[in-house]
């Protein structure tokens, strides 16, 4: 590679188009309910069996059916997807008004510089809803 060429490693070179997380799911209806519904995810790209939603800026999360996908669903979710939002108190507050059954207690960390909580999606895997102490 020259000096002078652009490095494909660097986003800043504009070769990032998109930061995609794929998560696979058994029911993909009713992550995608949830997703769009509960969360409020736009769906950006429709693959058919592969839903991806646009989270923020150019970061999106994929829901695939795990019949069609590169991997399987399973029990064990090793997996937290984070969102960070101006008032972690207001979406605490949104999302007990739906009743959601494993929505936590928010908490503050201040060797972390977050208030936070966590929930369960559909199929277990946890979202961490989180807001930066100012």
């Amino acid at each position: 590679m020259s000096e002078d060429a652009a490095d494909p490693k660097r986003p800043d070179e504009g070769r990032l188009e998109l930061a995609i997380t794929f998560l696979y799911y058994r029911d993909l209806p009713a992550a995608m309910r949830f997703y769009e519904e509960v969360i409020g995810f736009t769906l950006a790209i429709d693959q058919g069996w592969s839903k991806i939603y646009r989270m923020t800026g150019q970061a999106h999360v994929g829901l695939v059916d795990e019949s069609r996908g590169m991997h399987r669903a399973h029990d064990v979710k090793p997996v937290q997807l984070c969102i960070r939002v101006p008032d972690v108190d207001a979406w605490h507050a949104y999302l007990s008004a739906l009743g959601i059954e494993s929505l936590g207690k928010v908490s503050s960390s201040e060797q972390l510089g977050i208030r936070a909580f966590v929930l369960d999606d559909p199929e277990g895997y946890q979202i961490e809803v989180q807001s930066a102490l100012t």
